[in-house]
């Protein structure tokens, strides 16, 4: 979680702040965020020889989110050596910050135009439907390796024009790990352990054996860089002299293919989870999705539906993205705090979408709160906000949904009865830990939710509204 702070404390004083530990908090940062909000509201400071700042809210994530020159993105703290692969797979657009990251989302930007998604709409519905060829009714699935798998085959074919599902796959599963170890190592940026040099080393080593496989894949679409996927539109302007070198698409190539499936998956089996949890909302979207079946699915880019509102209230309260943090690379004052030079400020989509001054009941289940609710862009923010809001939020959009209705309208999904269903926040996605078990009913079987144990209960209030 918190993977850098430089910022020396320099003497005691009254302001908001609780003692704690970094590494306690790297183990449960929605529950310390929960525990520094209750205690000091929406900001205050957790220290641990260093001290890091938190802000939740709308007042504060603005403070923040709108002045990217006072506050960077500094998302991955261990860079490795100069001419390392693990440099390069951490120079993408959350590492760059000022004009190199103007001038490099400028370039990235434009397959993600919403004038380019009906491009996308047919390979993604053909996708989702080889999926469900391999459903039956009476069988359990864990959506959480479902829809993982659903969504590197679709950020494989759309992003990068990959239609071998063996390399998708295998790029997929090395991204997951080479994360998950940068965050470990991150972690020792903070609170050195004897373990970190081989640690470090392995992290190294390992970012060899990714960069090999993106250089891959790059090397597959530069044979035929003809499509409209991204990286083929990236290579075709990199051709004209206007685009990226290969050391820059490899960075961004690693986190197009890391944020596009990962968060996408998480929030796609929350949402299908959700709606098995709550069968009223369940049956309204099966009637809706009846009702529609004779014209064409409903637009999958804006509407005013109630799948619309489904999947808002599911990205609010469960946001695949649960957290980010800043680092201020200059003396500033926020709140009450007189903040130094290298001081990281974490804000939280999470928190924020469960403030009860935003949002009444914050932990239910309500997606007709969409009917009159008009929350400011820093209120709702599941894919951020400001210059350096997700480009990719509304391609992710999109995708939901297609792939929800189009497993709703063949099954209905009953949660495995005493599943232990719990959550938490790695390398700041709020990701299952559990496997998520959904029974397949057919479409006449009622629609009821399940008893189910683990942490989802710290988050989701498992009643109707």
């Amino acid at each position: 979680m918190l993977r850098t702070a430089t910022a020396r404390i320099t003497k005691k004083s009254a302001l908001p702040i609780t003692r704690g530990s970094f590494s306690a908090a790297a183990e449960d940062p929605l529950g310390t965020m929960r525990r520094l909000y209750e205690e000091h509201g929406e900001i205050s400071a957790l220290e641990d020889g260093q001290r890091v700042i938190f802000v939740f809210g709308p007042e504060f994530n603005q403070r923040v989110l709108s002045d990217a020159e006072t506050f960077h993105s500094y998302f991955f703290p261990i860079r490795g050596p100069r001419d390392s692969a693990q440099r390069r797979l951490t120079s993408g657009l959350l590492s760059q910050n000022g004009a190199r990251h103007r001038e490099q989302r400028r370039l990235l930007l434009a397959p993600f135009q919403k004038r380019v998604f009906p491009a996308y709409v047919q390979r993604i519905a053909e996708l989702t439907h080889a999926m469900l060829r391999d459903w039956r009714v009476g069988q359990t699935r864990d959506l959480h390796v479902e829809m993982n798998s659903l969504l590197l085959r679709i950020t494989s074919s759309l992003l990068f024009g990959l239609n071998d599902s063996g390399l998708a796959l295998e790029l997929g599963e090395m991204i997951d790990r080479w994360g998950a170890m940068s965050q470990r190592i991150g972690l020792a940026a903070i609170i050195p352990q004897p373990q970190s040099h081989g640690r470090y080393q392995g992290l190294l080593a390992y970012a060899e054996q990714l960069e090999t496989g993106i250089r891959r894949m790059i090397g597959l679409r530069r044979c035929d860089p003809s499509g409209d996927d991204v990286l083929s539109i990236l290579l075709r302007s990199q051709a004209a002299g206007d685009g990226l070198t290969d050391e820059e698409l490899i960075g961004q190539a690693a986190l197009l293919f890391s944020a596009a499936h990962l968060t996408t998956a998480h929030s796609l089996t929350w949402t299908l989870f959700l709606l098995a949890q709550h069968p009223s909302q369940g049956r309204r979207l099966s009637e809706e999705l009846t009702s529609d079946c004779a014209r064409p699915a409903l637009h999958p880019v804006e509407s005013d539906s109630f799948l619309d509102r489904v999947i808002k209230e599911s990205l609010r309260i469960l946001p695949g993205s649960a957290y980010v943090q800043r680092v201020a690379m200059k003396p500033v004052s926020l709140g009450p705090f007189r903040l130094s030079r290298g001081t990281v400020v974490v804000f939280s989509q999470f928190m924020t979408h469960h403030m009860p001054t935003l949002y009444e009941q914050p932990e239910r289940f309500h997606p007709d709160r969409w009917l009159s609710l008009r929350p400011s862009p820093y209120a709702y923010l599941p894919f951020g906000a400001g210059a350096r809001r997700c480009m990719g939020g509304p391609l992710a959009e999109m995708i939901m949904k297609l792939v929800a209705p189009a497993i709703w309208r063949r099954f209905r999904l009953r949660v495995v009865p005493g599943s232990t269903i719990d959550a938490n926040a790695i390398s700041t996605m709020l990701a299952p830990l559990t496997p998520v078990r959904v029974q397949l009913h057919p479409l006449d079987a009622p629609l009821k939710a399940s008893p189910v144990e683990g942490n989802i209960h710290r988050y989701v209030e498992m009643v109707e509204v």
